[in-house]
């Protein structure tokens, strides 16, 4: 992999450039010197590094907070697929949460609502060529199909899967939503932050971005961002600009292309809940 890497930032004018792999990522991903970052998508996943390099085309500097400005994307060898873009500076903020004071939290929780407010307001047009599901009434009735064969190949237990069902037609879901330009991963992961003063200094990841329904971006925003701290939530929500029913979101939860409500259990244990509901308002509910 290395080699192929290295021959590719010859060919993009920097041969010079030191190249480290970066240990994390579902895809080859190497920092180039300390300004660029080198993504790489193998054939079976080229359209991902398409979308990947339009989506982020068209964010350029359009968001409140920074994301990775596009310097090349294209074919490489044996349909693969690249996108060279510029580095995020800072420290993710996974690692540094638990050394983040409340009142920054607060602040970056705000900051994260702000920014989705944005993105979501963007016209995602530009980009339905590129970004699925297309219908989302169809992609709600094939995620529904596959709930609970999903959960119970991660090994959710009798129990919560025997509720999945009833609790998914319970709950309304747009099927023709106002098209919103969806990140679908909002967690701590996929955010930058600088230690000096805790302000977000970028979102990146934009390699499963969709177009749908807002509400399904605040999955990860609920479990991975203010996990389950419903005063985070309210803040964040009330710089979003709106909240979300609870059930709507574990609803979406389940639905989620990448769900796996077992680990989510592990992330973030709620002692006393057994239902579904109870769960919902336990991870996504709000003060008052």
């Amino acid at each position: 992999m290395r080699p192929g890497a290295a021959g590719l930032c010859a060919r993009l004018g920097l041969a010079d450039a030191p190249l480290t792999r970066f240990p994390d990522g579902s895809r080859p991903v190497y920092a180039v010197g300390d300004e660029h970052v080198l993504k790489l998508f193998p054939g079976a996943a080229a359209q991902d590094g398409i979308a990947e390099g339009r989506v982020l085309t068209h964010l350029q500097g359009r968001l409140p907070t920074p994301t990775p400005r596009i310097r090349d994307f294209g074919p490489c060898e044996n349909g693969w697929q690249y996108v060279l873009m510029s580095r995020l500076h800072g420290e993710n903020l996974a690692g540094a949460w638990d050394r983040v004071p409340r009142d920054h939290r607060e602040r970056l929780v705000t900051e994260v609502g702000e920014t989705l407010a944005v993105l979501h307001s963007l016209d995602p047009g530009p980009l339905g060529d590129v970004l699925g599901p297309g219908d989302w009434g169809a992609f709600l009735d094939r995620q529904r199909a596959g709930a609970v064969r999903r959960q119970r190949a991660h090994g959710l237990p009798a129990g919560w899967l025997e509720q999945i069902p009833d609790f998914l037609a319970s709950v309304p879901l747009p099927r023709d939503p106002d098209g919103c330009l969806l990140h679908t991963e909002v967690m701590r992961q996929h955010l930058m932050v600088d230690p000096d003063g805790w302000r977000l200094t970028g979102l990146f990841d934009f390699e499963p971005a969709m177009i749908g329904d807002r509400a399904y971006d605040f999955v990860g925003v609920g479990l991975f961002v203010t996990g389950g701290d419903p005063d985070l939530l309210a803040r964040l929500a009330k710089a979003y600009g709106r909240s979300f029913d609870p059930s709507v979101l574990l609803a979406y939860t389940l639905l989620h292309v990448y769900s796996d409500l077992p680990w989510y259990l592990r992330e973030l244990p709620v002692p006393g809940a057994e239902t579904l509901p109870a769960l919902a308002e336990a991870w996504f509910g709000t003060p008052g």
